[in-house]
């Protein structure tokens, strides 16, 4: 979030790269005696860019309505008397580096330089945020009232969230001219700066350790049974979600705790600004009160005794340091609201001494520790088995060599051991009178793949219940890092980590379809954390030629999602089925992503099938 970045040190080189990429424009003098003068809505213009960046302001005048004291310190000014352009905002923000001295109600006069300010820099791909810097500050008179705000609801934002970037631009949207009758991005734009308000909202994004969350303005926008705003295609962003910070100091007045589902009464008020972690974020100088819900966490059915149960679970860095609590809260959520599955396919399992960068990569003494509390929380007596990474090799926190990890319950299925699989050694298929049968089990998929550079190569292990054998493959593709959000200035934004993990899905999808060339009927799961959407082409090629089917897309849409981000409910953890699972049961179970304390920030899987 914005306000926990200072960006005193920032401001100057982003300005002057921002200069050389043709951004902002030259630096002549603008001021009151240049006839008409300059008003904050001549600033900020009818584009994302303001028509005077670079150049050098005096007079700017407004009444103060936000000061932040904290982070990006600063505060926002506005003219009182708007012009009578939807498309130009009468709000400003003035970045100070320390702390302004000014109060809420000081009528000002500011002189300063104009700036497009790119939170998280330009390769972010984020839009700019058009401030004064290195201000001179002249308060004229104190008391004043505050401008009254802009009301944000259901009716004024826009149905369509973003025009077309320019093809001629990169597709940029920065050089359009704002129709923010039209779409939603361009109204909030039309806001920058603006003192807003929200009335009742329903939260769909919990309060985060950064003390923020999210709200809709549109309730019924794509909701869910539980409160939540479902991500379900690239053309529908949910325009009603908002993200909401407060003005006020954590050690003055704590944030409030929410869960998806809550209701934010009241109204909220404060300044529009635009940051690097979510865009629009109304800064609250008044914020409302959580309603609490009372969302529950989730617990799937038990299997019955001839059903196999397997499931994935993102346990988020996983290691040994971690607190007890963790592993009992972790533990308990295996045994209660998972139901003791048969087979867990587990995520983000670091080495034995966690983040410590010295060569560790086993991960005996994490797993050990799991499946300890796992039986002390009254679950099964777990085995496992693994392969380990090379150091440094599959990308996550440095030193920790996150791996996929494979827990069994050996009084229900049996895992079938066939040696010789390492960091580096590809397992592969065989078969004889029309059964598969893996090379290597636990082994690696084609771990020498530049899909796996710097990324988890899959784990592929072979089990055997009631008979049956059953193929597992879990996975953890490569991470969204480098994408732009779905507020950047590119429409649509680049997603280029999507070229790594098409790959990864086809290398998988690949193994698959040699598994089932040898049996057509093979029994195989794809499982884990695929970082990527039910409806993306990473899923898409994963299931490429009926080789795999998407069990997520048997739930409802409103049930479809495993992750919570910026306010959007959206799959990112998937178990996808081979063609001879013909009849099973999916729950994508809620404990995590939903709820302001989380044991980690995904939602576990599971499916039950009869093989």
């Amino acid at each position: 979030m914005s306000s926990s970045i200072p960006r005193s040190a920032a401001v100057a080189a982003v300005v002057s790269a921002a200069l050389a990429a043709g951004l902002l424009a030259g630096s002549a003098s603008a001021s009151a005696e240049d006839g008409a003068g300059v008003r904050i809505h001549d600033i900020q213009g009818t584009t994302r860019v303001s028509p005077l960046v670079g150049q050098q302001v005096t007079g700017v005048t407004g009444i103060v309505t936000g000061v932040r004291t904290y982070g990006s310190r600063g505060f926002w000014i506005q003219d009182p008397t708007p012009d009578a352009n939807p498309a130009t905002s009468e709000g400003l923000f003035v970045f100070t580096s320390s702390v302004p001295t000014v109060a809420v109600g000081d009528a000002v006069s500011v002189n300063g330089t104009v700036t497009e300010y790119v939170p998280g820099g330009l390769a972010s791909g984020n839009q700019s945020l058009t401030q004064l810097s290195k201000p001179v500050v002249t308060v004229l008179s104190q008391g004043n009232p505050v401008p009254a705000p802009v009301t944000i609801s259901s009716w004024s934002v826009p149905g369509a969230y973003a025009p077309a970037g320019d093809p001629a631009a990169g597709g940029s949207i920065n050089g359009l001219t704002l129709k923010p009758r039209a779409y939603a991005l361009d109204y909030y734009e039309s806001l920058e700066g603006t003192n807003v308000r929200i009335g009742s909202s329903r939260v769909v994004g919990a309060t985060d350790p950064y003390s923020e969350l999210w709200v809709t303005v549109k309730p019924w926008e794509n909701a869910n049974r539980r409160g939540g705003t479902v991500y379900g295609s690239y053309e529908d962003q949910n325009t009603g979600r908002l993200q909401v910070q407060s003005l006020v100091p954590i050690a003055q007045q704590p944030f409030p705790k929410a869960n998806v589902g809550d209701v934010l009464a009241g109204a909220t008020e404060g300044p529009l600004d635009f940051n690097q972690y979510g865009g629009y974020t109304l800064t609250a100088r008044t914020l409302g009160t959580v309603v609490d819900r009372g969302l529950e966490r989730e617990t799937t059915d038990k299997q019955h005794k001839n059903e196999l149960a397997v499931a994935t679970y993102n346990v988020e860095n996983l290691d040994p340091s971690d607190p007890q609590e963790k592993f009992d809260a972790l533990a308990k959520a295996v045994v209660e609201n998972l139901a003791s599955p048969d087979i867990v396919a587990l995520e983000e399992i670091q080495d034995d001494n966690g983040a410590k960068n010295d060569g560790t990569v086993s991960a005996a003494q994490t797993v050990k520790k799991f499946t300890d509390a796992i039986v002390a929380a009254g679950g099964p007596a777990y085995d496992w088995r693994s392969v380990d990474p090379e150091d440094g090799e599959d990308g996550g926190q440095p030193g920790g060599n996150i791996r996929q990890v494979f827990l069994f319950n050996p009084a229900r299925v049996s895992f079938t051991d066939r040696p010789g699989g390492d960091a580096t050694t590809a397992t592969g298929v065989t078969g004889r009178k029309g059964h598969a049968a893996l090379t290597l089990s636990p082994g690696r998929i084609d771990p020498a793949n530049a899909a796996w550079a710097d990324s988890r190569k899959p784990l592929a292990g072979e089990f055997v219940f009631r008979g049956r054998t059953v193929f597992v493959i879990a996975n953890h593709f490569g991470s969204k890092g480098g994408d732009e959000s779905i507020v950047s200035h590119h429409q649509p934004p680049n997603r280029s980590s999507e070229e790594q993990r098409l790959l990864q899905a086809r290398a998988v999808n690949g193994f698959v379809k040699q598994l089932l060339a040898v049996e057509k009927q093979a029994d195989v799961l794809v499982v884990g954390d695929i970082n990527d959407f039910e409806f993306s082409g990473t899923t898409k090629a994963l299931t490429d030629g009926g080789a795999l089917y998407p069990a997520v897309k048997s739930l409802p849409r409103g049930e479809r999602y495993s992750y919570v981000y910026q306010g959007n409910s959206q799959v990112l953890d998937q178990i996808l089925t081979s063609p001879g699972i013909r009849h099973f049961e999916y729950d994508s179970v809620h404990i995590n992503a939903e709820f302001a304390d989380q044991d980690s920030d995904h939602d576990p899987q599971v499916l039950r099938f009869r093989p």
